[in-house]
């Protein structure tokens, strides 16, 4: 995907990735421009009548009821990227900060914040430019809108702020001058409109739904493998079974999980065995697995639509009406994140419990830690230690944001969504269990090692082979921190309709 049209209405989730992630240019769309010129022609037009118009001419917040003299509005709105540019922590990564200035000049494009088509230009110049502001990741509790996180992004914009340009830090001012791009000089609304929107927490969550979605496929890759190096059956994902509670999710894993392991021989080698039923971390894998394949669903249903939304207040309405309402408030992202991390760190949680057996020769029949000698050697130990932890992390992150609000603006602002910490706390999930399953996918690998010279299915030999190809098999200890980050990078190729096709 080379190139992006903005039209503030068809934005793709994929799209956002490929600006934010791998360059791809954006534009203008010509109908887009007309549409924010006429909404801006509107604006223009009611203060020049006199009309008082929210932080067009008014305060904000609990300062709605001042208004402003008609000589101060400019500097109102530099005032507000000002004063509002309080972040703290740590920056954002610089695809995240990229999809911020996308979605933000996309929600622009839209035509209800009332902003010269200049401001929407700017905003893609600067992606195009590679200028990223630098944007705190701490202060926004999701209405009204991403305030704090949204002024730093804006700062840049009218040449404040600090950016950073080829890989360097610097002011603002010195990223635009070298990327030949000229400082925005604010009118009316214009401040208020490039902040006030749910713009950041919908970067984050969109970038982190990608990321999961492929973690969830890759998951059961892992899940077979070890389910297969421990001479489980795959009785349990029939489609019978599976059809007779037949959630979308489940449904999709079981599926998966039946494919992969067909063929293999290590599952022949012990079809009369004794063994009716193997643990719920192997036979229940399609029913989590699916649960979180079906939270990521509501989540990209919830982001789909908000990337393309106008969440500006106020709002001109297309029949020029101009009106204050909510559209800011973080709720829907918030409570979609909020779940989608929930039951990744189920998803996480179960992938540790297989690999505890694993490594665990009473319950994997394979030697103790998946290496010979074990005493002189210790093996994946500690490697499932490190899994352990980081489920325990995963259990903490998975506590609900959305359910906390806590009032700001002196009491107008009574009730927010917390939205950014639920998608930042997603974002830590997904990290979290893509390590989780790294170790899992390299124990896996290693109990398969262990069948020889039986092999396991086609496609999971695949897998294995893609294991491989960045992480050794484990004949004595060495240090096992470059394997597990080296598998982490891996488990995007694991995509059960690739390894599948051969």
């Amino acid at each position: 995907m080379e190139r992006v049209v903005l039209d503030g209405r068809s934005l793709t989730l994929e799209q956002v990735e490929a600006v934010a992630r791998h360059g791809a240019r954006v534009e203008l769309e010509a109908g887009a421009r007309e549409r924010v010129a006429r909404t801006r022609a509107g604006i223009e037009a009611r203060i020049a009548a006199g009309e008082v118009l929210y932080g067009v001419n008014t305060g904000f917040g609990r300062l709605a009821d001042v208004q402003i003299p008609a000589d101060q509005l400019a500097r109102l709105q530099l005032n507000l990227l000002r004063s509002h540019a309080c972040g703290v922590g740590e920056p954002f990564r610089e695809d995240v900060v990229r999809a911020m200035l996308l979605l933000r000049a996309n929600v622009l494009a839209g035509g209800y914040a009332g902003v010269r088509p200049v401001v929407v230009e700017r905003l893609v110049e600067l992606l195009n430019a590679g200028v990223a502001p630098i944007v705190p990741s701490q202060g926004s509790v999701g209405a009204s809108g991403d305030l704090a996180p949204l002024a730093h992004l804006a700062l840049v914009l009218v040449g404040e702020g600090e950016a950073t340009l080829g890989g360097k830090r610097m002011p603002g001012a010195m990223a635009l001058k070298l990327a030949d791009v000229e400082a925005l000089e604010l009118a009316p609304t214009e401040g208020l409109a490039l902040i006030n929107g749910t713009q950041v927490m919908t970067a984050v969550g969109a970038l982190a739904l990608l990321d999961a979605e492929r973690l969830a496929a890759a998951a059961d890759v892992a899940a077979a493998m070890s389910i297969d190096a421990m001479e489980g059956t795959d009785t349990a994902f029939i489609a019978e079974i599976h059809a007779a509670r037949p959630h979308p999710g489940q449904v999709a894993s079981a599926a998966n999980l039946l494919a992969l392991m067909q063929g293999s021989q290590v599952r022949d080698s012990h079809q009369a065995c004794s063994r009716v039923q193997d643990a719920y971390s192997m036979r229940c894998s399609p029913q989590v697995h699916g649960t979180a394949r079906d939270a990521l669903g509501h989540l990209r249903r919830t982001l789909a639509i908000e990337v393309n939304a106008a969440t500006d207040n106020p709002m001109v309405l297309p029949d020029g009406r101009v009106v204050s309402g909510g559209n800011f408030h973080g709720a829907p992202v918030a409570a979609a994140c909020d779940f989608a991390a929930i039951a990744l760190t189920s998803l996480a949680s179960i992938s540790e419990r297989r690999s505890a057996r694993l490594v665990t020769p009473e319950q994997s029949w394979l030697p103790a830690f998946l290496v010979d000698a074990s005493g002189l050697n210790s093996g994946f130990m500690m490697a499932q230690v490190t899994a352990a932890v980081l489920v325990s992390e995963c259990k903490t992150l998975a506590h609900p944001a959305s359910v906390d609000s806590i009032p700001t603006s002196a009491g107008r602002e009574d009730h927010v969504s917390m939205g950014t910490w639920a998608a930042r706390k997603l974002a830590a999930v997904v990290d979290n269990a893509r390590l989780v399953l790294a170790v899992e996918l390299l124990e896996a690998a290693q109990g398969l090692d262990f069948k020889r010279p039986l092999r396991s299915s086609p496609a999971l030999e695949r897998a294995h082979a893609i294991v491989r190809e960045v992480a050794p098999p484990l004949d004595g200890d060495h240090t096992l921190h470059p394997d597990i980050v080296a598998a982490a990078r891996v488990l995007d190729r694991l995509d059960p309709a690739e390894l599948l096709k051969g």
